[in-house]
Formats: C-alpha cells, sequence, structure tokens
C-alpha cells in the first residue's frame, strides 16, 4: 500500500487522470488500489462526474466501499445518486456497521429501509442494532466487526481464528473474551497471544480486569474513558454485561472533533451553523435566534446608560472610556468561561476542585485589573489631563475585570449542574452580562464622584 506526500500527489493525480482518459481499466486499478484508502477519497473527491462513472466501472462494490466510507456524509449522499441499487446494497455489505448506520441516521427513513431490505440480512441486523440506540451513546457509535474468544481456547486455535476472520474485522490488537451466555470475561492483547506457548488456555494468559462501556453512556464519556486508559478500542456491554460491540480510537476522534465543534458553536453563538456547506438561509435560521436574545440585552445596556444620563451630560467625557470598560469585561469574562469550559471538559476541575479554580480565576481578575488600572492611571492623566478621571475608570475597570471572571468562571458552572452543556454559557452572553454589570460599576462610581471631576 502507498501513502502520498506533497511531492507525489500530483504525479499520482496526473497519472490517474491519464489513465482514466485513456480507459485504461488495468492500469487505473494496479495504479489506485495501491493506495491508502484516504489517498484514495482525496482523489476520487476531484474527479469530474464522467471520471467517477468510469471509477464506478472499474472498481468492485466491495473496493469502492473503502473509498466511499472515506467521505463526508454529504459527500457520500451525492455520490450515492450516482450509483445503482445493486452496487450500493452490495457496498453496504462490506462496510463496517458502524459506517453504514452513521450513513442511513442523515438519510430519508423510507430510502433507509429499502437499503436495509436490499443488504444481507445479518449485515442489516448490525446495522439496525446500531441504528436503534439513541445518537451519541456508546451503542450507537459501536462498530460490530470485532473477535471474540472463548476462554477454553488455545492460544493455536485462536492464532487460526485471527487468520480466518481477521480481514473482517476493525482491529484485531486486542480479543475479548466471552462465557457461553456471550458476557465479557476477560481480554487478551495480540502481544499477549503471539508470545504465548501455542497450546496455552486462553483462560490463563486473559486479563480478566476488563474496562467497558454500557451501551447507553454518553460518547463524550466513552471518549474520554479511551483517552485516559490509551486504549486502541474499548468493548460495549448490556447492562447484564454481555458483549455487543467496540468503540474504537478512530470512532473517537470522530467524537472528539464532533464535541469540540459543538462546544465551539456553542461558545461562539453558532451551534449548528458551523458548517461551511450550509446555505445562507440555513445559516441565518440557525443564527438569529441568538442574535435577536442578545439584541434584547443590549436594550438592557441602553437603558444602564441611560439612567446615568445625567451624568453623561454633566461629564461627557467619562462616554470615551465606555467601550473601553465594555471590551475589557467582555473579553476577561469569555477567556474565564474557555478555560471553565474546558476544565469542565476535561474533568480537571473535579481534580483541582470547584473553590480553588474560581478563586485562581478571581485572582487571575484582580491581577489584570490591578495592572490595567494602573496603567490608565498613568495614560490617562497625560491624554486628557484629569488625574480624578484616571481614578474613576482605573478603579472602575479594576473591580468590572474582578467581578468578570467571576461571572466567566461561575455561570458554565451552574449550567453544567443543571445538566445542560456548560458551553451554552457562550461567548456572546457572558459578554453582555459583563457590560451591563461594568457599566453599571463604573457609572456608579462616577456618579458618586462626579463632584471631584
Amino acid at each position: 500500500m502507498v501513502r502520498l506526500n506533497e511531492q507525489t500527489r500530483e504525479e499520482y493525480v496526473n497519472h490517474i487522470l491519464q489513465v482514466l482518459k485513456e480507459n485504461d481499466k488495468e492500469q487505473f486499478r494496479e495504479a489506485f488500489l495501491e493506495l491508502h484508502p484516504t489517498d484514495q477519497m482525496d482523489i476520487f473527491s476531484n474527479l469530474e462526474k464522467d471520471q467517477r462513472q468510469l471509477v464506478y466501472a472499474y472498481l468492485s462494490a466491495a473496493e469502492f466501499a473503502e473509498v466511499f466510507q472515506e467521505l463526508e456524509i454529504d459527500d457520500q449522499k451525492r455520490i450515492a445518486l450516482e450509483l445503482d441499487d445493486d452496487f450500493i446494497a452490495e457496498m453496504f455489505n462490506n462496510m463496517y456497521a458502524d459506517d453504514v448506520a452513521d450513513y442511513l441516521a442523515e438519510i430519508k427513513d423510507a430510502k433507509a429501509k429499502a437499503i436495509l431490505s436490499a443488504m444481507d440480512k445479518e449485515d442489516a441486523d448490525d446495522v439496525k442494532e446500531l441504528l436503534s440506540y439513541p445518537p451519541e451513546t456508546a451503542g450507537a457509535i459501536m462498530t460490530k466487526e470485532y473477535i471474540s474468544i472463548k476462554a477454553t481456547q488455545t492460544a493455536a486455535e485462536v492464532v487460526e481464528l485471527l487468520r480466518e476472520q481477521g480481514p473482517d474485522a476493525e482491529t484485531v490488537y486486542y480479543l475479548y473474551v466471552i462465557d457461553e451466555k456471550d458476557k465479557l470475561v476477560g481480554v487478551i492483547s495480540l502481544r499477549d497471544l503471539i508470545i504465548a506457548p501455542t497450546n496455552e488456555k486462553i483462560e490463563n494468559i486473559m486479563s480478566s480486569r476488563v474496562v467497558s462501556v454500557e451501551a447507553h453512556m454518553d460518547q463524550e464519556e466513552v471518549a474520554k474513558l479511551i483517552k485516559k486508559y490509551d486504549f486502541l478500542a474499548a468493548p460495549v456491554v448490556t447492562s447484564t454485561s454481555e458483549l455487543i460491540g467496540i468503540v474504537t480510537v478512530d470512532d473517537v476522534m470522530d467524537v472528539l472533533e464532533e464535541e469540540a465543534t459543538e462546544d465551539l458553536g456553542e461558545i461562539s453563538a453558532v451551534r449548528g451553523a458551523t458548517d461551511v456547506n450550509a446555505t445562507a438561509f440555513t445559516s441565518a435560521r440557525k443564527r438569529s435566534p441568538w442574535i435577536i436574545l442578545l439584541m434584547f440585552f443590549g436594550l438592557i445596556t441602553a437603558g444602564v446608560i441611560g439612567q446615568f444620563e445625567e451624568t453623561l451630560e454633566e461629564i461627557v467625557l467619562l462616554a470615551v472610556f465606555i467601550p473601553l470598560i465594555m471590551d475589557s469585561a467582555g473579553n476577561t469574562g469569555t477567556q474565564s468561561l474557555a478555560v471553565m469550559v474546558r476544565a469542565l471538559a476535561t474533568g480537571a476541575l473535579e481534580k483541582k476542585g470547584l473553590w480553588s479554580t474560581i478563586k485562581r480565576e478571581f485572582g487571575t481578575g484582580l491581577m489584570l485589573g490591578l495592572i490595567c488600572a494602573v496603567v490608565l492611571m498613568i495614560l490617562v492623566p497625560f491624554i486628557y489631563g484629569s488625574y480624578m478621571l484616571a481614578f474613576i475608570v482605573g478603579i472602575s475597570l479594576f473591580f468590572t475585570l474582578s467581578v468578570s471572571t467571576i461571572i466567566g468562571a461561575v455561570v458554565p458552572v451552574i449550567i453544567n449542574k443543571l445538566k445542560l452543556d456548560p458551553a451554552i454559557a457562550s461567548g456572546p452572553f457572558i459578554t453582555t452580562v459583563n457590560d451591563i454589570l461594568g457599566l453599571l460599576i463604573y457609572f456608579s462610581i462616577a456618579t458618586s464622584l462626579i463632584h471631584y471631576l
């Protein structure tokens, strides 16, 4: 199998395009099938429709399955429209059950049922089982292509079994030991199997301390567990410890990317609108609720400023520092929000302790506020010629940044306690809340000291 680097990629692409142009099936198969599936997908994705039609003709459904399962879901939907039903059914028979389930979950039910009815019964049943689990759970992302063995088998018998079933398994680095009722009782690594005497019983070399996940466990918790133990795969069991599948590290990488994208969307108030392939209408529809909500918060901010209209009329120069107060409060709160959301996601908050983390953020806010206040107390007199104005702005910023870090740290913790995603304490929301508090602090101090200006 060949892996392409940047230097050879263009040469291979040009070569494959040339053999397609010449309708040379054998040359195409020789060049294309020796590539890694990821490189095959990259090349295939850049072909024109007429060139793709030749690929479908030159490759079997089983061979094209390797390419298809590497594609993004939206690309899979588009390509599926170019394939006939028999080709699709055979292709899905040769794909891993979890990849098929991911695709069918994104298309219309009628079409999904038609595909399942055309597939081999055993393969279709595996896919149906995965689709029966709630989204974003271990059961929904597990694969059914794994190897299970009996404790009474010998190492030699298992090695022979690997030769037979290994090509169809998603991973063979861990072998799971089950009893007569299919309950998980042990695990053995490929390394331990290879170095064991050929006549040694599996029960004598397996580990009975198996770390497993329950089928309904949240996918993010599964990812944390696999990361914690540095597993390549984790067995999935029912409530009665029956082995029903495995979650592999490549599935976990997809989960982590999905969760990171979701958190990013929450923090920036664009949840569900981070897909660059979405239409402008879809993107606007998903973003508009937050924008409208924040607009109303903006009216509250305007109302706060209106409450101190007399103060502003008396000292108009105070208005100059409104953007500075608001921006600093929002930025500091968003930083604390990011720190806390990350700590909650990684479990670091539990290790460090809630109060310890909040105290650290508050201390950070105090120091940031002190630094900014000192800088302003030095600069403002030179620019505006007023030491009292410098004091008002400086002390206001000191208190504002101190409070903003607390707001940014506490709000996601409260939301997490309510069993909601802490990322929904989004940056724009925290920013707006801190804007309001910052202005209240600023104008309250300014009003109380206005007779000194």
